[in-house]
């Protein structure tokens, strides 16, 4: 790397936001609900990459760390999704249950931010996808202590071809260390990029059982 890649100017990268407005009478008596018809018209524009969503996590000594994990269903309950207990999020919800969610559609330059508590999922619920997975997923599944150090990739195929042969064909028990989370959320901010910068940002918070609406500047 020389001198001018490592100060490398990006203050000229710009570009505008152009697109609908977004209002108070815009939105829906439930948060989920304004969720879901959001979602739905992504889903629409990018249906590979729809349930893409940051999951972002703390230690219990304030760390935080932030990786993108793939939404499995939702309602007026929470967001849920599947990952090993022993993960570095695993890891740290253990510690700290509480977390943020963040969706960006870049098509309709939109943001959603979901934060609140997290739970684990019944066994039930992890036992029924698990056995929706396809069989490759499954054994990977099985054979990954996730987010512990491993000597290299040739180490993690052969433990699954190993597991592939030892079963010959039979059904792959879900793991004891791999299930569902919950988040059950407390917030949710709704933000809708506009020109000059002058963003929508709306958000539902959940005071005394009930949501309350109230708009943030940009």
């Amino acid at each position: 790397m020389n001198s001018e890649d490592s100060n490398l100017d990006l203050t000229r990268i710009r570009r505008e936001y152009l697109a609908e407005s977004f209002d108070e009478g815009d939105l829906l008596d439930q948060p989920h609900q304004q969720f879901q018809r959001w979602f739905e018209q992504h889903r629409r524009l990018d249906p590979a990459n729809a349930t893409a969503m940051v999951l972002a996590t703390a230690s219990e000594q304030g760390l935080p760390s932030a990786r993108i994990v793939l939404l499995k269903h939702f309602d007026q309950h929470g967001f849920c999704w599947y990952t090993d207990y022993r993960s570095l999020k695993g890891q740290q919800l253990a510690q700290n249950p509480q977390a943020e969610l963040l969706f960006y559609w870049p098509e309709l330059d939109r943001q959603v931010r979901i934060g609140g508590h997290v739970e684990r999922l019944d066994r039930g619920s992890a036992e029924q996808y698990f056995s929706e997975r396809p069989r490759g997923s499954q054994l990977s599944a099985a054979i990954s202590h996730q987010s512990y150090p491993v000597g290299n990739r040739q180490q993690l195929e052969q433990q699954v071809e190993a597991l592939s042969r030892q079963l010959d064909g039979k059904t792959v028990d879900c793991p004891d260390q791999w299930g569902g989370y919950r988040l059950r959320p407390v917030r949710y901010e709704f933000w809708q990029g506009r020109e000059n910068r002058l963003h929508d940002r709306l958000v539902f918070c959940l005071e005394q059982g009930n949501w309350q609406v109230q708009r943030l500047a940009p």
